[in-house]
């Protein structure tokens, strides 16, 4: 004899027991019972709302065991851990439920409640996976003591946390039409002050001691762009360039000053300070393109390029396929927010690069900057995944139709912007 559930989805069940199921009195098991209110909720437009009241209010002892049991269907666990039917009785029994994904958690990581921030801190699920503490660290509920915790949790993995976000796509219904188009090619970087960028070249290089010093042999790889890079060193093989490194007040203080902070290690991570831009001696007879200045550098000195130098720079120097180099990029003073919504559209940087462009708080509150990253195929899912929510209708149904993203980045998409048009309606 078929079950219930499947008589209704075949709609072969009289309306007084439709009604009687939306209720949840049934003469059903409570297992197939929860399935069939879920099922009424999200797809039945007639008996769905009713469904949804008769969730909410459900026996708490029945829903817990559903909520922990590894067999329920992926539907119901689903429906159980969305943001918007989330019962917080529930949720410790969800979190340690395998069935319930991981892309789940963290959709509620990144921006559940204060009572969810709290059970996820105590789940060991949870803190004892990297991907989802990256998650709940960027989450705006996240109190000063919690986020230390999950710093340290996370430098035990191995994993150097990030800089906190702002909330993607929070002023996002305020954004104008002609603040969506597409940014100036030629806008004017940053004016910042000398002292800005020794201090931030020095304090990046300290910060990053340990990894530069595993990284300090490995040379300028250019993604995207290997061929040109061929021909300048064939280029340099005709005359062996000569440069001289040049100093500045501002930059021996930083230096001084991070030795005086850290030792032998600040010494040698303030070293890559004085690695200023080379040029040719005079006479030779031509000028080292933009790629051969690179390609001579060592990486402390791509590094303090990345801060210290020009758009062109940064434009290649952002590809460089050491993360140290093309993340300093973005953490260059001179950098604009015109350059970075650029660099959100392409295809050819280090998925690190875009995860660390949406992580950072001075980027996150640009609409241009977040929406590009969903539109690029090449940022991370779990990155791309919570910035959807702040796209405007228009471009969601844009990305609906975008076959180059992910299924999951376009499914949530649809199921957003059907969310909204029925509001709108």
């Amino acid at each position: 004899m078929p079950r219930m559930l499947d008589l209704i989805r075949n709609s072969q069940v009289p309306f007084n027991l439709m009604h009687s199921a939306a209720h949840g009195s049934l003469a059903v098991p409570p297992g197939e019972m929860i399935e069939i209110l879920v099922y009424l909720a999200i797809h039945h437009k007639l008996f769905g709302e009713q469904a949804r009241m008769t969730l909410a209010g459900w026996d708490e002892k029945a829903s817990l065991a559903a909520a922990a049991d590894p067999n329920t269907s992926a539907e119901v666990l689903g429906y159980f851990i969305s943001g918007e039917n989330l019962r917080p009785v529930l949720l410790p029994a969800l979190v340690e439920n395998p069935s319930v994904s991981e892309q789940a958690l963290y959709e509620i990581a990144v921006s559940g409640s204060q009572s969810t921030v709290d059970a996820l801190l105590t789940s060991a699920r949870v803190m004892s996976s990297p991907h989802l503490l990256q998650a709940l660290r960027s989450n705006a509920k996240l109190r000063p003591n919690d986020l230390a915790a999950i710093g340290e949790r996370l430098a035990a993995f191995g994993v150097r946390p990030f800089a906190e976000p702002q909330a993607p796509g929070s002023n996002a219904s305020a954004v104008e039409a002609s603040e969506v188009n597409a940014p100036e090619v030629d806008a004017p970087e940053v004016d910042a002050p000398d002292e800005a960028v020794e201090s931030t070249i020095a304090q990046y290089l300290l910060a990053n001691a340990v990894e530069l010093e595993a990284e300090k042999d490995k040379p300028f790889q250019p993604i995207g762009i290997a061929h040109e890079l061929a021909s300048v060193e064939a280029q340099a093989e005709v005359g062996p360039p000569a440069a001289a490194a040049t100093g500045s007040a501002s930059a021996d203080a930083a230096a001084k000053s991070a030795t005086a902070a850290t030792g032998k290690s600040g010494a040698a991570a303030a070293a890559g300070i004085h690695a200023k831009k080379q040029t040719p001696v005079a006479g030779e007879g031509r000028r080292d393109s933009t790629l051969q200045k690179i390609a001579k550098l060592n990486i402390t000195g791509r590094i303090a390029l990345a801060m210290r130098g020009s758009k062109e720079d940064r434009s290649i120097l952002i590809r460089d396929s050491t993360k140290l180099v093309a993340v300093a990029v973005l953490d260059s003073p001179k950098v604009s927010e015109s350059e970075v919504e650029g660099f959100a559209s392409q295809k050819n940087l280090l998925d690190s690069v875009l995860r660390a462009i949406s992580l950072k708080r001075k980027f996150a509150k640009n609409y241009t900057i977040m929406r590009n990253l969903v539109y690029n195929p090449r940022t991370p899912v779990d990155t791309s995944l919570p910035l959807v929510k702040g796209l405007l209708i228009q471009d969601l149904k844009n990305l609906v139709d975008n076959k180059e993203v992910s299924d999951t980045i376009r499914k949530t998409a649809v199921r957003m912007y059907k969310q909204r048009m029925e509001k709108k309606n």
